[in-house]
């Protein structure tokens, strides 16, 4: 299966159910206490996110899709803090304020990476705390394209019969994250991403994988459901669906730090990813990618778009090489994300020599990322005439990509590569041999949005023209 990156930007997607705050205070425990044998600990950071269904509704956002987050808070600090949290990230919330219950909220001390204690202050929310929940829906539903609900069981859910058939009536995808033994209440959701352990509590315990299909399918048949993805921890994932036979996904993490959230980034990725016009199959793969790198960070997290387009780009072997100018451009965009320097250079490098590599190496010291852009065969031509290239551009390009310094190989067929500067943008433009600065093709664009524009001296005074003299003479 070829992964890809969804058109993310083009989702919109409204996420209704348990809003939290989940606080971390972070801090050195040295030693014990003399008033009990606990650790004391002296909080030196605090920080605050949004956890429940304001991190799926915050994974949305991140993912650079529009995210509309309906639940409820109390009239309080941690309330006003979640939601400026959550506008700041450009979620829209659209909440409910209790009247006499806090907003939910987890405080957990750290220590050197550790979880010392998780302290809870929240009490369930009843039906005549979101009595107009449903009234709070139907003013932003119209907005969006599928529904999530983040279902937590601290009582904000109280009528999912009816927020399903809201959506329903619309004709709108329904993805719920269950919680209890009683799965009779997504009845006519589209999909419901249980864990395994959620899933075992309703169906009884699954001695192998045909069992575990076979009881999917009946719960899928008794409910209406479409489709099922269960999340089975270290045993990845597993797809199922009545008409195609199951999909089971390994897990992807290399680390596993931390699995808060993490089936919140599933819920988040795998929606989006369908309201971004992505089939099931291909948004569950992407959805586990995205789960194998969440549980590698600490606490609950977002993950970005940038973060999982890297991450398709290196899953298809396309983290450097030789690439499309469109690949390019993609792969560029992210490594900015990520506060990467570029450096571009270009020529036709028609036979590779030490001076190349020794002036290819210097290039690449003067930024992270290193793009060399060569001109292809027919321009070749036109610069140094018939006779020339000696190899082709993709023997070029093979050989370039293969170097060390080397990051990205791009080919252009005009006479100059300023098309490619004006997409890429790089931060530094650097040419090789005699030239002064005001000689660099390019270089006035790229000094006009503030890149620098660099001249290195090839090494050992080699030259491709006078090796190609040299190879004539001999063959004369």
């Amino acid at each position: 299966m070829k992964l890809e990156m969804p058109l993310f930007q083009n989702a919109k997607l409204l996420v209704v159910g348990d809003v939290m705050l989940d606080r971390y205070w972070h801090g050195d425990a040295s030693r014990i206490s003399a008033e009990a044998p606990v650790p004391v600990v002296k909080v030196g950071n605090r920080e605050d996110r949004p956890g429940g269904a304001g991190n799926v509704a915050l994974n949305v956002a991140a993912l650079g899709s529009a995210a509309t987050l309906v639940g409820i808070i109390g009239h309080d600090e941690a309330g006003a803090e979640l939601k400026s949290r959550l506008e700041a990230a450009g979620v829209y919330c659209e909440f409910l304020r209790s009247e006499n219950k806090p907003t939910i909220t987890k405080l957990r001390v750290i220590s050197q990476h550790q979880q010392l204690i998780r302290l809870d202050f929240e009490q369930r929310f009843d039906l005549a705390d979101v009595q107009d929940l449903n009234f709070r829906v139907n003013l932003v539903i119209d907005q969006a394209k599928v529904m999530i609900l983040s279902d937590y069981a601290k009582g904000a859910l109280h009528d999912i019969p009816a927020l399903i058939e809201l959506a329903r009536k619309r004709g709108m995808p329904i993805v719920a994250d269950p919680k209890g033994s009683d799965f009779s209440k997504y009845q006519g959701a589209t999909l419901i991403t249980p864990n395994l352990s959620e899933f075992e509590a309703v169906v009884g315990h699954c001695a192998h994988e045909e069992e575990l299909v076979n009881k999917g399918l009946k719960l899928l048949r008794d409910l209406g459901l479409q489709a099922m993805l269960i999340t089975r921890g270290e045993h990845g994932m597993t797809l199922i669906r009545p008409d195609s036979p199951e999909l089971h996904l390994p897990a992807r993490a290399q680390e596993v730090f931390d699995v808060t959230g993490a089936g919140d980034t599933v819920i988040s990725v795998l929606a989006s990813a369908l309201a971004a016009g992505d089939n099931l199959a291909d948004a569950t793969a992407l959805a586990n990618l995205a789960a194998g790198l969440v549980v590698g960070k600490l606490g609950t997290a977002a993950i970005s778009g940038p973060e999982l387009r890297r991450a398709i780009l290196a899953e298809q072997g396309s983290g450097r090489g030789v690439m499309t100018s469109e690949q390019l451009e993609i792969a560029v965009h992210d490594a900015k994300e990520h506060g990467e320097k570029i450096v571009f250079t270009n020529g036709c490098f028609d036979i590779i020599h030490a001076g190349h590599v020794g002036y290819l190496s210097e290039a690449r010291k003067l930024g992270d990322r290193l793009i060399v852009a060569i001109n292809d065969d027919d321009s070749v031509k036109r610069l140094k005439g018939s006779g020339r290239p000696i190899n082709p551009v993709d023997r070029r390009a093979a050989v370039l990509a293969g170097l060390e310094a080397v990051d990205w190989v791009v080919s252009y067929s005009e006479d100059t590569p300023e098309e490619l500067l004006m997409n890429l943008q790089p931060h530094t433009l650097v040419k090789g041999g005699d030239y002064t600065i005001d000689q660099v093709v390019g270089g006035n664009y790229v000094e006009s949005y503030g890149g620098e524009v660099k001249v290195l001296e090839f090494l050992d005074n080699c030259s491709t023209s006078a090796i190609v003299g040299k190879m004539r003479e001999i063959s004369d």
